[in-house]
């Protein structure tokens, strides 16, 4: 597909849904994954390392898949690149993920389902501090409000006071790394393909993760084949929403593609709803979709505008 297709609203907005939608399906995989191999709540080690795996796998199966329609192993570009490989392990995976599944087993899950969507936020001031033409503006800074909005709506009166550093401040730090990686993603993309970042920053994130997890005491239990097939499939949806989120980035605004982030953690409760029968409030989470629609809408919309006067 052509980068004029990949920066366009009626190809970039259905890819990033999809995105959205394969994180969203995470919430319910990681609760029956958790179950299945005995880990609880709490168990940051644990977590972790089912993490480390779960990345890993991610990896080789881009590097696999990638390979295959490359009709070629894929490998970096340069030496240059094994650089930003390193970089992203660490901003994209496993730092990004240790700080949340630490600050998750020290805080609320509501609490941290709002400040992650920060992330969405620190995305679009870095993009305009990095790149001159992702300015800041008031209709972006009025769009990510809307959507934060429509995150703090969902969650509004479970949302509890208070400050854990190991739980809320591990939640904010892993907000800062997500954000970082989106702004690293769109300049390193400028000289390595997204598929290559993608699976090796996977697969080394991944193993430093399960390190980290396996050292921490984490361990697991329980594997069977349904077990095996909920890894394997939270490793493939890591690994296709990740490569395409990368793509996009390469090809769009920062700010265009970040402001869906909003959107996983409101398809992460229905989807929550759906397959494991926690409750769903429907009102509330209209008006929440309804929020964070107008939000994508009025950020995409003046972008898409700045463009055509160009």
């Amino acid at each position: 597909m052509s980068k004029n297709k990949l920066s366009t609203l009626r190809v970039a907005v259905p890819l990033a849904c999809v995105c959205c939608l394969l994180w969203a399906s995470a919430f319910p995989a990681i609760k029956t994954g958790y179950k299945l191999l005995g880990i609880e709540n709490g168990q940051w080690a644990s977590q972790i390392l089912f993490g480390g795996i779960r990345f890993t796998l991610a990896g080789v199966l881009v590097l696999i898949f990638g390979s295959l329609i490359a009709k070629k192993p894929l490998k970096p570009a340069s030496a240059s690149s094994l650089k930003y490989v390193f970089i992203l392990s660490l901003a994209q995976t496993s730092v990004h993920y240790i700080f949340f599944y630490i600050g998750l087993a020290n805080t609320q899950g509501s609490k941290s389902s709002v400040l992650n969507s920060v992330s969405v936020f620190l995305s679009v001031i870095l993009a305009a501090v990095f790149f001159k033409n992702d300015r800041l503006t008031p209709f972006k800074i009025i769009g990510c409000v809307m959507g934060f909005s429509g995150i703090v709506l969902m969650n509004f009166g479970s949302l509890g006071f208070g400050f854990n550093f190991l739980g809320e401040g591990f939640i904010i730090l892993s907000a800062i790394s997500g954000a970082i990686s989106s702004v690293l993603i769109k300049k390193f993309t400028a000289f390595e393909q997204p598929v290559v970042l993608s699976g090796y920053q996977f697969l080394l994130g991944g193993i430093i993760m399960a390190l980290a997890g396996f050292l921490g005491g984490g361990r697991m239990s329980g594997f069977n084949a349904k077990s095996i097939l909920i890894i394997i499939y939270l490793a493939f949806l890591s690994a296709a929403a990740y490569t395409i989120w990368g793509i996009l980035l390469k090809h769009n605004d920062v700010s265009r593609i970040a402001v869906f982030g909003f959107v996983t953690p409101i398809g992460g409760v229905i989807m929550s709803a759906l397959f494991l029968g926690e409750e769903l409030d429907i009102l509330k989470c209209a008006a929440a979709l309804l929020l964070v629609s107008a939000g994508i809408v009025l950020v995409n919309l003046k972008i898409a505008e700045r463009r055509n006067t160009h």
